[in-house]
């Protein structure tokens, strides 16, 4: 697949995974749609700031409206709260399950008046794995793996390809207190990029994570 001239909507674009995804597409030639909660804290070159919160249905919705020529979503933005609390749980499912279904909602009319496209989501090794310090977080990444295949089965007819990305550990600022093995997040994003021109289904990024889903039947 040539990603030159496509028009690729990047959520939680302005830092981290998010902004190597950004940055790659733009120097692969593609239109970048960098959305974030804030689109002055996106600073890079070659991309196009998108004031986008997916945690606010008027806000997908208004971005979905505005950028009618995008082909490739890229479902990215995540928060790690690690609280034990209802409420932290909440936060986490606010953007890392329901910020998935807005988005989803909004923009597969989109995807398909443009030919079918791409929709990507990057989910997490603890779809598969809980821990009791992240079981917010472990829970609302099941919950996107759950979503990710309704949404590919749904999405199949209008030629929608729908990828999942599972990854361990990623090098990214969300991870600086944890001490354990990490792959670059420009590792992920080119990984996800052969995933699109492949046709994929499914991207597991490292081998922990490869490890862990070949283990699920026993």
């Amino acid at each position: 697949m040539d990603f030159n001239g496509a028009a690729v909507l990047v959520t939680g674009a302005n830092r981290g995974l998010g902004r190597a995804f950004a940055q790659e597409f733009a120097k692969r030639g593609a239109k970048v749609y960098a959305g974030a909660r804030n689109p002055a804290s996106v600073v890079d070159e070659g991309v196009v700031p998108v004031q986008l919160d997916v945690t606010d249905d008027a806000s997908v919705a208004a971005a979905a409206k505005e950028l009618g020529d995008v082909s490739i979503v890229i479902n990215n933005a995540g928060v790690l709260v690690a609280g034990e609390d209802v409420d932290s749980i909440k936060a986490e499912f606010e953007v890392n399950f329901y910020g998935l279904v807005r988005t989803t909602d909004a923009f597969a009319p989109v995807l398909k008046a443009n030919g079918g496209g791409t929709l990507v989501n990057v989910l997490s090794i603890l779809s598969w794995v809980g821990r009791p310090a992240w079981r917010g977080y472990a829970a609302s990444k099941a919950a996107g793996w759950s979503l990710t295949k309704s949404t590919r089965e749904d999405l199949r007819e209008q030629g929608t390809n729908v990828i999942g990305v599972h990854v361990g550990f990623i090098d990214t600022d969300m991870t600086d207190g944890i001490d354990a093995p990490k792959i670059a997040p420009e590792d992920v994003v080119s990984q996800v990029l052969q995933a699109i021109e492949n046709g994929d289904d499914e991207v597991l990024a490292d081998d922990r994570t490869r490890a862990v889903k070949a283990s699920l039947a026993s």
